[in-house]
This record gives C-alpha cells, sequence and structure tokens, in this order.
C-alpha cells in the first residue's frame, strides 16, 4: 500500500524536475539555468547550500560554477583538486556519497565557510557526479536537514540528485557545444571581416564598420577609372582623404594631385585660379597665370565645395568637363586637358538644382559616378578606433605617453551625436592629449560638449537590460584592461568563473588581445 506522504514526495520531485527541466532547457547561459535550477531546489525541495562544481578544463581543478545559499567569496574559495574532499572524492570514483551529519565527517573540508555553525544542526550532505557518458565533468551537491535523522528519504533525494545530474550533464554538454560553435562562428567571422578590411584597406582612411566597406568597394570599383566621382557628404566626413585615395591608389598616382576650394575664393579669383590668365587680361594682371586645369595635367583635380561656385564658373566648367578643352582668361585659344575630375559638396545638390542655384546639365556631368560619406553617427563602430589613431599621433606630436581611453570616456564619445563628425573627432581627442597629464584619457579631458552626451542624444533612458548590460560589459573591459587580456586573471579579478567571462566576452564582442600590452 502506497502512503500518502510517499505520493506528496513523488509530486514533489515530478513538480521540481518539470520546472527544472524547462530552466536547463530555454537558457542559452549555463550559470543562469543552474542558479535557476538550485533556486528551485531550495523552494520545493527545501535543499539549501545547492552548488554544481565543474572541472576546470584548464586547470584540471573542480571550481564552483554555481552556488545558491553560498557567499561570492565562499564560492571563490570552493575549489578543490580531483580526489580532494568529498566533492573531490565524488568525481574521482563516480559514486554518489551521502554525509549524515556534517560537523561529524571529517572529510568534508568546508572550504567555502558556509557550514560554521552547523555542529548543533543534523544536517546532512549529498553529492553525486555528473557525468557525460563515462567521462565526469562536474558534481552536484546539497545540504538537507532530516529531522528524523537519516531515513530511507536520503535514498530517493540521492535518486532524485542522480536523475537530475544526468539532465544537468545533457545542459552543461549542449551549452559547451553551442558555445564552441558560436566561437567559431566569432572567429570565423573576425577572420573573415581581416580579410575584408585587408583587401579594401585604403591608405590613411581609418574605419572598419559596414558603411565604410561601402565606401572602400566603391573607391576599388572607380580608382582606376577616368570618370568623374561626386563625393557627398556632411563636412568633416573625409571627402578629402577618398579623393586623395583615388588619386595615389589608381593609375594616374605619379601625376600632380591639385586641390581647388571652391568656396574659399572670389568668382573673379576663381575663374582666373581654375583656367589661368593671360598677361594683360584684366588690371592687376601683370603675367602669364597657369591655372589649375593646367597643373593637373595627367593627373587629378579636386573641386571642393563645388556647390559654392558661381553660374558664370558653372557653364566655363560645363565646357571643361565635356569637351576636355579651355581657354586662359584673356586668351582665345584653346587649351586640352587629360585630368581626372573629383568633385565634392555638403550641400543638397538636388535642391540647388530645383531652385535654379546650380545647373542641371552640370549637376549630371558631375554625377557620374557618386560616393556618399556616412556621417560619423552612422559608423559608430568607428568612433574607438579613430579616436585610437588620433591618441597616438598626437601623444607622439606632443611627447607623451598615454596609452588609453578609459571607459567612461569611451562611452562619452561613442554616446555623442558628432555634428562635426571626424573632424570634430580630432580636435576633441587633441585637445584631450594636451590637458591630460597622465597615462589615461578620462572623462574630465573631453569638451564641454561631451559632458552631456548621454542626456542630450538619447530621447529616453535605457531599459534596466540595456543598462545592465553596459555596466557588465564595463567591468569585464575594465578587468582586462588591469589583467592584460588575461581572461584568467580577469575572471579570478571578477570573482567569477573563466566559464562565464568566455561566455560574456563573445556576447559582447570584445577582443582580449585588443588589452594586451
Amino acid at each position: 500500500m502506497v502512503h500518502k506522504n510517499d505520493i506528496s514526495k513523488q509530486l514533489e520531485d515530478l513538480t521540481a524536475l518539470y520546472e527544472i527541466t524547462k530552466q536547463l532547457a530555454s537558457s542559452k547561459e549555463l550559470s543562469e539555468c543552474l542558479e535557476s535550477t538550485m533556486f528551485i531546489l531550495s523552494e520545493i525541495k527545501g535543499m539549501e547550500n545547492g552548488t554544481v562544481s565543474i572541472v576546470n578544463p584548464l586547470t584540471g581543478n573542480l571550481e564552483i560554477e554555481v552556488a545558491h545559499g553560498i557567499s561570492a567569496a565562499g564560492k571563490k574559495r570552493g575549489k578543490y583538486r580531483i580526489g580532494e574532499g568529498i566533492t573531490g572524492r565524488v568525481v574521482a570514483t563516480g559514486e554518489p556519497i551521502i554525509v549524515p551529519h556534517i560537523a561529524e565527517e571529517p572529510l568534508f573540508l568546508n572550504r567555502t565557510g558556509a557550514r560554521e555553525n552547523v555542529k548543533k544542526q543534523k544536517r546532512s550532505f549529498l553529492c553525486v557526479p555528473i557525468k557525460d557518458g563515462q567521462n565526469i565533468i562536474g558534481a552536484l551537491s546539497v545540504d538537507i536537514i532530516y529531522k528524523n535523522g537519516i531515513t530511507e528519504q536520503a535514498n530517493t533525494d540521492l535518486q532524485f540528485l542522480t536523475v537530475l545530474s544526468s539532465i544537468i550533464a545533457q545542459t552543461v554538454v549542449r551549452v559547451q557545444k553551442v558555445n564552441r560553435e558560436t566561437e567559431e562562428l566569432y572567429s570565423e567571422n573576425l577572420k573573415l571581416k581581416r580579410e575584408l578590411s585587408e583587401k579594401n584597406k585604403i591608405n590613411d582612411i581609418i574605419g572598419n564598420s559596414s558603411k565604410m566597406q561601402e565606401v572602400y568597394e566603391m573607391i576599388h570599383r572607380v580608382v582606376d577609372s577616368n570618370a568623374t566621382v561626386l563625393l557627398r557628404g556632411e563636412s568633416g566626413t573625409g571627402k578629402t582623404l577618398v579623393a586623395k585615395a583615388l588619386h595615389y591608389n589608381g593609375k594616374r598616382k605619379s601625376a600632380p594631385f591639385i586641390v581647388v576650394n571652391c568656396s574659399a575664393l572670389p568668382e573673379t579669383l576663381l575663374e582666373s585660379e581654375l583656367f589661368g590668365h593671360e598677361k594683360g587680361s584684366f588690371t592687376g594682371a601683370n603675367e602669364l597665370k597657369i591655372g589649375r586645369f593646367e597643373q593637373a595635367e595627367g593627373g587629378t583635380l579636386f573641386l571642393d565645395e563645388i556647390g559654392e561656385i558661381s553660374h558664370s564658373v558653372q557653364v566655363k566648367l560645363l565646357n571643361v568637363v565635356q569637351e576636355r578643352k579651355f581657354q586662359r582668361l584673356g586668351s582665345t585659344n584653346l587649351i586640352e586637358c587629360d585630368v581626372r575630375l573629383v568633385a565634392a559638396t555638403n550641400r543638397d545638390l538636388e535642391k540647388a538644382v530645383a531652385e535654379k542655384n546650380f545647373r542641371e546639365d552640370l549637376y549630371y556631368r558631375l554625377n557620374v559616378f557618386p560616393v556618399y560619406m556616412p556621417p560619423l553617427r552612422e559608423r559608430r563602430t568607428d568612433i574607438l578606433l579613430l579616436a585610437e589613431f588620433f591618441l597616438e599621433k598626437y601623444s607622439k606630436e606632443n611627447n607623451k605617453k598615454i596609452i588609453r581611453i578609459s571607459t567612461t570616456a569611451i562611452d562619452m564619445l561613442i554616446q555623442y551625436h558628432w555634428p562635426g563628425n571626424v573632424r570634430e573627432l580630432q580636435n576633441c581627442i587633441e585637445r584631450a592629449v594636451l590637458i591630460c597629464d597622465g597615462d589615461t584619457i578620462k572623462s574630465i579631458h573631453l569638451p564641454p560638449t561631451l559632458q552631456t552626451a548621454g542626456n542630450s542624444s538619447r530621447e529616453k533612458p535605457l531599459s534596466l537590460s540595456v543598462a545592465v548590460e553596459n555596466f557588465e560589459k564595463e567591468l569585464i573591459v575594465e578587468g582586462l584592461k588591469r589583467n592584460n587580456g588575461n581572461q584568467t586573471k580577469t575572471a579570478k579579478d571578477l570573482d567569477t568563473s573563466l566559464r562565464i567571462i568566455n561566455y560574456k566576452i563573445h556576447q559582447y564582442n570584445i577582443d582580449p588581445k585588443k588589452f594586451k600590452i
């Protein structure tokens, strides 16, 4: 005859297993699902100090992966050699162990310090191995108080824990496999990105973001062509660098590269500057002047701020673009020219055409191969890369040994909206280098406009989960910096396991190699 109490215990076990299986099956993070498991054991089964210890593949020792009811300091102390103490013996033999009374067991080491006052309690300790086939990968242990002393119930609980350990083993193997596959995919992704970056790399242009990869691809497509290129984008996005890249990476690199800022000169001077003039062609023309089109013969002429030129200059420029011929001011002779034309503007030329401020025919002649330069706020992954480049540059120029940028300063740089784009970032880092007296750029060294970046660039506050992720990432990055990128030391420093650190590093796309000195 089955006793009602036995039925109640069986229902309790089934409920616990059901809830635990749900947690283990749904979670992708080992520590998270194991912590839930230990909590359920405590709430439903009344088992205390639940601990899962896993064999560290690097050291070969047992280390606590999760611990319910044990302090962080205690968890950190909970390390055992295989065969050492009760837990070490369970892993060494592969057999479960029941300790009827912890206080009377000399092999019980209490390394975690969680059972200091157990002499008066009838506290028992149950420990079972966690097996992957024949391979023992760890141990599951709990404390439990049997009011009537050790009875048949202890064996039933041991059987329950054995079943649970097999489920945990499957979860550990599954998560480890997923982590390995994720790591392989992550490594392969980094490899492909490096290959793509090397393939598309353009001298003097910094950036690995997807937006910049598109720019590199466009440059490579047109670099050896004679087609006119129109660079579009806000001021400070690097249009001049792209114009230089088009010239110095192309077939005209041995010929001149001539730059004309169309907005810096008045109409009369700009015309003379572009096409030259004959002696005596106007008051003050005391000698022959060779224009920029002639100076750029065989090479590239870069017309910056093309949207600012007057209608009369637009007409003459159109003739040059169409016919590849021009006349000096005061001359009737046509001069042929072989020049690659690159133009740039931050104006909305389509709007200017619609408003009759820019000739439509010239617009279509210039807009043969447009290249859009993204603003810095659209390529935030490049901000730190650019900042570090400028940091190194200005540190050398000013004979300073500034080696890094603090996490808080990095956050401010990333959050700021950068209306002045790369040029503003460059000035910002140069200023920071000049006023920094230590080896680290801190938030106080950044301009006042960045000090309120967190408030001005975000419409609503961060959610709790995102704020926690940001804080967690900052802790890990700072830990890696303190330990020169060593993940094992970082895990110890942050009072967590190497497995969790490895998982978080991949989750947040952190590259530990960047922090090696």
